[in-house]
């Protein structure tokens, strides 16, 4: 296995540095792969075959979203064509796009993130130039987060040979995706009203209806054998025949923001993957700050270059006043809103995760992570 982030990574089996005071890990967890990390710092708290390439199922939209969100305003309106949909694989998740209807990006990018709609992934494709050109940008764009284990194929993760990923670079795709705003809204997103097909009323004249749709995650929607987390801000699951069930998820607790993990559990179990996460969740809250890390999620190729003391998560300068800079602390308060008939759980605030302090980056701090949405409790 590959030893970005550290030589303990690239080592088979569970790696963690237990010490006094270090709580163990939970002993039934069946993932094949995992890994638990600090979002901000980027230190690997314990893993297990981190660097294992396994199909990633739909969690490898986390890197479609990554590679296309800031290329099209939510605002843009795109009339879907039957070309937009002749690819998508046999058996594939759908939100319910119809041909011949128009929806906004912003529609589109719910449909990926709430149903982890291949169909919503293939319009998006389509109008980045292609399935084709989509694909190669993904790999060029995961290449340079340095997630080296990932090919990909298909943009929507649908099982394809040689498409492979990482529970590491899964990670990493996560976190680079969290520092964009809408990303992190259509993450958290619970609910949402999702266009419907144009139809004609008893009157004859033509409608357009909408239905709701829920997210998937089930650690943030929850379901009848699942809590919703504490703290829970997205990110995305997935499940193929080839992958089994995948998850990553990123949650805030006490000022520490963790991501989890976890591809293919050999339990069988109803909603396993969500069951593993939470666990691996519940120790990675309590180890926080005792346990030695065994590795680190790396930097993008160009993000030491491009930061400078004082930048924002834009990459431009101008960041958090001085009073919050020389805190180190979180700056955005934790707030409920919701609108356009959308359920988001988790407020999204305005500021920014303050990791700057005396006008330099705290240590190991080298790529700022702007604040997650927090949940009121």
């Amino acid at each position: 296995m590959s030893t970005v982030g550290g030589a303990r990574l690239g080592q088979a089996g569970t790696q963690v540095n237990l010490a006094s005071g270090v709580p163990v890990l939970p002993k039934d967890i069946s993932a094949r792969s995992w890994i638990v990390a600090d979002a901000e710092s980027g230190e690997v708290l314990a893993a297990h075959n981190a660097h294992w390439r396994l199909a990633p199922a739909s969690t490898l939209k986390m890197l479609f979203a990554d590679t296309l969100l800031p290329k099209f305003p939510g605002t843009t309106e795109h009339k879907v064509v039957p070309s937009d949909l002749a690819d998508v694989g046999a058996g594939s998740s759908m939100v319910g796009i119809k041909e011949d209807e128009t929806y906004t990006v912003h529609d589109l990018w719910l449909g990926v993130f709430l149903r982890s709609g291949n169909d919503a992934v293939h319009v998006l494709s389509a109008m980045n130039g292609g399935v084709k050109n989509t694909v190669a940008e993904m790999n060029e764009h995961a290449e340079e987060l340095q997630a080296l284990d990932t090919n990909v194929v298909s943009p929507d993760g649908y099982d394809a040979p040689r498409q492979v990923s990482s529970a590491y670079d899964l990670t990493l795709f996560a976190r680079s995706g969290l520092q964009k705003k809408d990303f992190r809204e259509y993450s958290s997103t619970v609910t949402a009203k999702f266009p419907g097909e144009t139809k004609k009323n008893k009157k004859g004249k033509k409608v357009r209806g909408s239905f709701e749709i829920q997210n998937t995650n089930r650690l943030l929607s929850g379901d009848s054998d699942v809590d919703v987390y504490p703290g829970i801000a997205g990110v995305k699951n997935g499940n193929t025949t080839n992958a089994g069930a995948t998850f990553t998820g990123v949650v805030e607790q006490g000022g520490k923001v963790l991501l989890v993990t976890v591809m293919n559990p050999e339990k069988d179990d109803h909603n396993e993957v969500y069951k593993e996460t939470a666990k691996l969740f519940d120790w990675g809250f309590k180890a926080a700050g005792k346990v030695e890390p065994v590795g680190e999620l790396v930097a993008p190729k160009g993000a030491e270059a491009s930061a400078q003391p004082g930048a924002n998560d834009n990459g431009q300068a101008g960041g958090a006043s001085a009073s919050a800079s020389a805190s180190g602390k979180p700056v955005a308060a934790a707030v409920e809103k919701g609108s356009g008939g959308i359920g988001i759980a988790l407020a999204i605030t305005g500021g920014v995760l303050v990791l700057l302090a005396a006008g330099a980056f705290l240590v190991n701090r080298r790529w700022p992570l702007p604040d997650l949405v927090r949940r009121r409790h």
